[in-house]
């Protein structure tokens, strides 16, 4: 257990005296000071916080690692201790319900949840106990049923997929065929790839879907894609399709075909580009209100709060080896430059 404490200076030496300040001073002894009360050394406040990854990746770690990089800033700036647990669910529910409950049974003073599935079991576990729990990057938290819930509020990172496929078609104004890569057990996927259908049946621009569930099933499903022709594929912020994406980013590479994914850390892991929230600045923003519903309750706390986009991001290493530029991305929002690595 990591724990973020400051630095409490010790109580003053006891002075030990002769007499007491209620009596008068024995006789023989008219000088005697009275007894000074030894002082009681001040108790720190102390919180503990459960952080629940659905799984790990690239992405979830991030959130994970800026929320406790967070909570000890707070901690310090704020004179307390702060305790946390960070765990992974292993993309399981069976898991998920194992660690909230013992989040409750540990009596913590708030649950952070990272990603849909964790979010919603965190909230099933917490419903007797009413204990805060504050989630992070939920696309849909509405579709997810994780509002007007008392105890419960968090960011969203939902995604403007029809800018996404402006930033395709700005790329590559002859693109014809569009791949569409999710996962159908990701909640996050259902409405930015519906999105993606409307727009894209706007544009007249064809697509093919292919999804998969497990990695295995997910390398298949971009071999088919190839297989298919596709000029461009877009994969929503899929934990599924997140956790293949080091493998499927070099296969996607020796095919010639631009990954266009849903946040920064598919970028890292090797996709072409994205337009986003940055998912440091949305943990940072989580542990803040987590700390708010811990001291002063969560009654004053919105459902959600949604994170600004508008960062586009782009693997300079992947832009090279598909021999692609990005200057016109420039329209969309501040461009970061990233390489591949493998966190």
């Amino acid at each position: 257990m990591k724990k973020a404490m400051t630095t409490i200076l010790s109580a003053a030496a006891l002075l030990i005296m002769t007499g007491c300040s209620s009596t008068p001073a024995p006789a023989g002894n008219p000088t005697a000071a009275p007894e000074t009360a030894a002082a009681e050394p001040a108790e720190t406040t102390s919180y503990r916080v459960a952080v629940v990854k659905q799984l790990d990746h690239a992405s979830l770690d991030e959130i994970a690692n800026a929320v406790t990089a967070q909570l000890d800033a707070i901690a310090e700036k704020e004179g307390i201790a702060i305790e946390y647990d960070v765990y992974s669910g292993q993309n399981d529910q069976t898991v998920l319900k194992q660690i909230g409950d013992q989040a409750v049974s540990d009596h913590v003073d708030a649950i952070i949840p990272i990603a849909t599935l964790a979010a919603v079991t965190m909230t099933a576990c917490a419903e007797e106990s009413g204990i805060p729990v504050i989630f992070a990057a939920v696309s849909d938290p509405e579709s997810a049923e994780l509002t007007g819930i008392d105890y419960v509020s968090g960011t969203s990172d939902a995604l403007n997929a029809e800018q996404i496929i402006d930033m395709m078609i700005a790329q590559d104004p002859d693109l014809i065929t569009v791949g569409l890569l999710y996962s159908k057990s990701e909640t996050n996927s259902q409405k930015p790839i519906a999105d993606a259908k409307a727009y894209l049946d706007g544009k007249g621009i064809e697509y093919i879907e292919a999804t998969g569930n497990t990695r295995d099933e997910v390398i298949a499903a971009v071999s088919s894609l190839i297989a298919s022709g596709v000029s461009a594929i877009f994969t929503p912020t899929d934990n599924v399709i997140m956790d293949a994406e080091l493998t499927i980013a070099e296969t996607l590479i020796e095919a010639g075909i631009p990954h266009y994914a849903g946040a920064d850390s598919f970028v890292r892991n090797g996709a072409f580009a994205t337009c986003g929230v940055n998912y440091t600045d949305l943990g940072k923003r989580t542990a803040d209100i987590a700390y708010d519903a811990i001291v002063n309750g969560t009654g004053s706390l919105e459902d959600y709060y949604l994170m600004e986009g508008g960062i586009v991001t782009v693997n300079t290493e992947t832009a090279e080896a598909l021999n692609l530029g990005y200057e016109m991305f420039s329209q969309y929002g501040e461009v970061v430059e990233v390489i591949t690595t493998a966190e």
